[in-house]
Parts: C-alpha cells; structure tokens; sequence
C-alpha cells in the first residue's frame, strides 16, 4: 500500500471518528468506530473488520462509514439489477425510521460456493455521514439469527459523538506518547495515522490542507545495510503525494530513538503551487520494518511547527 493510498484511506477513516449527535446505551461500538449497534446473542465484535461476527457459523456484520452525501447516491444505485451484478437475488426493499435520519433496508440472498447466504444491506443517513451496514448469515445459521433478530440488530444503530482519542491510537502497532498539541485527523488500523491542525469540519484531505500535519506509517522491508537508506530515504520521500517543484536541501543519517534512521528536510509547494511549504521525512529503522514520519508545513510557519514535529517523533515507541 502506498503512501497515497494510505492517504485516501485516512480521509475516509477520518469519517468514523469525527463528530454528530446520536448515541445508544447498549450500543457496541467496534473500537475505532463511530457506528454501533447491539448485536444479536452469539455475535461478538470482531478483531479483523468493523462489526460484529460468530466465528463459528461466519455470520457477520459489517460496518462502513461513507461520507453524507452517500446516502442519496445507494438510495439510486442499491437495485435489483445492481444487486443481480453481484450475485444477490433481491427479495425485499423497506424504509426503516431511525432516530439518527432515513434508513432503507435490503434483503435478498446469494449463493457463494454452493452455499445459500441470506444478505441484509441497511443504509442510514445522518447529517454528516452515512452508515453502510452488511450483514451475512450463512443458511446453515439462519436458526441461531433469524430475521426478527437481525431486523430488531439493525434498528439499534446509532453514531456515537466522537471515537475517544485513545481509542482510535490503540489500534496502531506503535505508540504514539506525545500529540504536540495536534488533533487526530485518521487512523488506518495496524498501519498509520494523520495529526493535524486543521479543524475536524475542514473541507477536503487533511494532506491537501495547508495546517501544519504530521502523517507517521509502519511499512515492511528497509535496507539493512547503511551505505543503501540514503537511496531508499528519497525514493520513499518521492511517494510523497500532493507536492510539487520540490527541492531537497539535506539527505543524512540521524539516529531516531536509539536507533538507527534518516531525516530529509525539502522545499516544495502546495498543488496550486501558489504556497510555498517545508517538509520533513524520518524514516526510524527496525527489524524487518521502517517507521516512516513526514511533517509539511507553510514555510512561514515552519519555525514554530518544527518542535511539534520533533516531539511527536520523539514520543513514538514500539509496543
């Protein structure tokens, strides 16, 4: 996965922790989500995905936040000839009142394998978001999750006001001790997370922002011999999205945490090329893996940004 395509994931991840008004008491929330719901009895949260699973059986259910103007587009697109497209036979199509806004719900079923699979897909739309629930039930498990209780499951969605700040970094493989004051902009589970001073309602990628923002991944392989990490620090720096005329003033090793890394200091400008920026890359060698660190800010505000970046890289441990 690259840098870019960690990038995108993290402006929609961004969806399942930002903010909006709804909230159930006996909700479940799968840790990193904003949507929840109570499960039916013999589903537990799951390890793996967003939602809730019997491992025994493989019944499931899957969440996905999407942005709010999803709704109106799956309200047109979820149809009998889509669905047909995917191999699901449509059965029923419902309005469902939700508390949280419109819900339409959707059942049908497919076969995968020779295996009969009863599908349940329920989209709810709130003002800032909308939730894309699937649920799965295999045929040989439709007895221990009937209808009643997936239809009584899903009509207890609801989106909690925020993901608690610990929450969301405790999905990392790292830990990240110091915030410097920056916000949490996105996580990619198990893999990487945006900080950013741009504000949780600002229009468009938090990497395409001009606030100050520091985006730290976890990525497989690295160089094991030194004399190679200068070239592989600036082939990693050009994967760097939504820079342009850039200029790297200083290539050189420096050691990150005790151990060994690189550190790439540049000048570049936004995509407009109308704001020129000063960027940092670490990369913190380990193992079979590298930690990767870059900081981006307007060149004029590059003095005060820099200690913020320093000391998010110095509050990152291994867990």
């Amino acid at each position: 996965m690259t840098i870019a395509m960690i990038l995108r994931l993290l402006t929609v991840l961004a969806l399942a922790l930002g903010a909006t008004q709804a909230r159930a008491a006996d909700t479940a929330y799968p840790p990193g989500s904003r949507i929840g719901l109570a499960p039916p009895a013999g589903m537990v949260t799951s390890k793996s995905f967003f939602g809730y699973e019997d491992p025994n059986t493989n019944a499931a259910i899957i969440l996905l936040a999407l942005p709010a103007q999803a709704y109106a587009d799956l309200d047109k697109s979820v149809t009998a000839d889509a669905l047909k497209r995917q191999g699901v036979t449509l059965e029923t199509r419902e309005d469902v009142p939700l508390s949280i806004g419109k819900a339409f719900l959707v059942t049908g079923h497919q076969e995968v394998e020779n295996n009969k699979i009863r599908k349940w897909i329920f989209v709810a739309g709130s003002s800032t978001l909308t939730a894309l629930v699937t649920v799965q039930i295999p045929e040989a498990a439709k007895a221990l999750y009937p209808d009643a209780a997936i239809r009584a499951a899903l009509t207890t969605l609801a989106i909690r006001d925020s993901v608690p700040v610990d929450e969301q970094l405790g999905l990392l493989p790292f830990k990240v001790n110091e915030l410097a004051g920056f916000r949490v902009g996105g996580v990619v589970p198990g893999r990487a997370v945006m900080l950013s001073d741009a504000p949780a309602d600002a229009p468009g990628p938090l990497d395409t922002r001009l606030e100050p923002h520091i985006f730290v991944a976890i990525s497989p392989g690295a160089p094991m011999q030194t004399a190679d990490r200068d070239a592989f620090a600036r082939d990693v720096f050009a994967t760097v999205p939504n820079l342009r005329d850039i200029r790297i003033t200083t290539s050189e090793p420096l050691r990150i945490g005790g151990q060994q890394g690189h550190q790439i200091l540049a000048e570049a400008r936004d995509p407009t090329g109308t704001n020129v920026l000063t960027v940092v890359q670490w990369l913190r060698f380990g193992g079979a893996a590298y930690l990767q660190m870059i900081g981006i800010a307007r060149a004029d505000g590059w003095k005060d940004a820099y200690p913020r970046f320093r000391s998010v890289r110095d509050g990152i441990d291994a867990r």
